[in-house]
């Protein structure tokens, strides 16, 4: 019977992919009956773990996101949404580009921006898992060229300072020169020259140049396991493997190699078109070079809701995602959402309390792409949206998801609770 067990959640997880692959999966659960259990058994077993709230929530939420798209006529988005170790709709809409209309999948890579922060984050959670580096390590200990213009701050800045905006810099210092395809380590020395405004750990600020810090940290801290690692490296080999993430990569090169890319779109009066992929932020890429796919970003969701301790056991995920200092809730991203209750920046991760609930989120522009990234733990569901034009309709269907969803959700657990009782008896 536990056997059984294992080939029913098997056959869910796969039947979600895209809600595509539901016979398929049906047949490959029903191939690898045992003997003992009946094929009618099995298919009354399969039917109990059908849950038609959670289908009804996500066919409204597919009706309400493509009525978005077509709103916005952005050429192509991918989506992901994961309820805790399930991925409820994984799928690609519209097109690629508009100069070769080739449609958009569940592998068709992205660039995140700045929703790459939370998987640098991620990759030092992952040293702090193996003890090799820890949260309130100075980033001299690792970086001795490093400094600030007060001697003082130069010492006191932490690792964790880093990964939540709060080393005392001013906002988004130097990112003209991100933009300008400066070269990092270049970048890092300059910041000696800036007056801060305020002591480290005291004042948030935004930063991409600061934030990548955190890759020569890693860089130097992965040295104790006897191998020279880039950051990119470090984070093929402790995130995108592990997790199998196979379309994800950290490289401008991979990104211009991949046949399957959505292409980055600006808007005109006369409609879309495709403008070049830049090479910025591939130089700080901790802060702005990831590339995913709708795929990818599902196995990613899956490890933030604390599916994969492996990788991500739930201590250094608390780490991650406890607020570490308060931010402005007038922030952009939070103008169409109900009901804020208050805003933290917590490590690579905005911290959101909305309407009773807490929720992990960060979104991203760079080079006509936009993307979204939003987790409640305690709800354990997740979404990511990703575009490959520059469109209000990302952090348009956010908030929506997040409502949409409690306006399900007592339904969706009664029949949990009911399925769980079922098995039980």
């Amino acid at each position: 019977m536990q056997l059984n067990k294992v080939i029913l959640r098997l056959t869910k997880f796969l039947s979600r992919y895209g809600r595509y692959y539901f016979l398929g999966s049906l047949l490959l659960a029903i191939s690898c009956l045992p003997v003992w259990q009946s094929q009618e058994e099995v298919s009354a077993e399969l039917v109990s773990q059908y849950n038609p709230y959670e289908q009804q929530f996500i066919e409204a939420l597919e009706d309400t996101l493509q009525y978005l798209i077509d709103d916005s006529r952005v050429p192509g988005v991918g989506i992901a949404v994961v309820k805790d170790s399930t991925p409820l709709l994984v799928k690609g809409y519209g097109i690629r580009s508009v100069k070769q209309p080739d449609s958009v999948d569940i592998h068709t890579v992205f660039r995140l921006a700045s929703v790459s922060k939370g998987f640098a984050s991620g990759l030092a959670a992952t040293l702090v898992r193996d003890t090799l580096l820890h949260w309130n390590d100075p980033v001299v200990q690792y970086l001795p060229s490093f400094a600030l213009v007060s001697p003082e701050q130069t010492q006191a800045v932490t690792v964790k300072h880093v990964l939540s905006h709060t080393t005392g810099l001013p906002y988004h210092a130097y990112t003209n020169l991100v933009e300008a395809n400066k070269e990092r380590d270049d970048m890092i020395a300059l910041l000696s020259e800036i007056d801060l405004i305020g002591e480290a750990g005291r004042w948030y600020s935004y930063q991409n140049v600061a934030y990548c810090i955190i890759e020569p940290v890693a860089e130097v801290a992965a040295i104790e396991t006897a191998k020279v690692e880039s950051f990119q490296t470090l984070m093929e080999n402790r995130i995108f493997k592990p997790l199998q993430m196979n379309d994800a990569s950290v490289w401008y090169n991979d990104m211009m190699e991949v046949d399957n890319k959505a292409v980055p779109h600006l808007p005109s009066r006369r409609g879309w078109y495709t403008t070049p992929i830049s090479k910025n932020y591939y130089n700080v890429p901790s802060a702005g070079g990831v590339n995913a796919s709708p795929l990818d970003m599902a196995q990613w969701l899956m490890a933030l809701l604390g599916n994969r301790p492996d990788v991500l056991p739930t201590e250094v995920l608390d780490s991650l995602f406890s607020p570490q200092i308060k931010t402005p809730i007038e922030n952009r991203y939070f103008s169409r959402w109900k009901q804020l209750e208050g805003a933290y920046y917590g490590l690579g991760w905005r911290i959101v309390h909305q309407a009773g609930d807490t929720i992990a989120f960060h979104g991203g522009y760079a080079n006509g792409y936009r993307t979204a990234i939003a987790l409640d733990r305690n709800k354990k569901i997740g979404i990511c949206i990703l575009a490959n034009g520059s469109s209000s309709l990302v952090s348009r269907v956010v908030p929506i998801f997040l409502d949409l969803y409690r306006k399900y959700e007592d339904d969706i657990k009664a029949w949990e609770v009911q399925v769980n009782e079922e098995v039980a008896d």
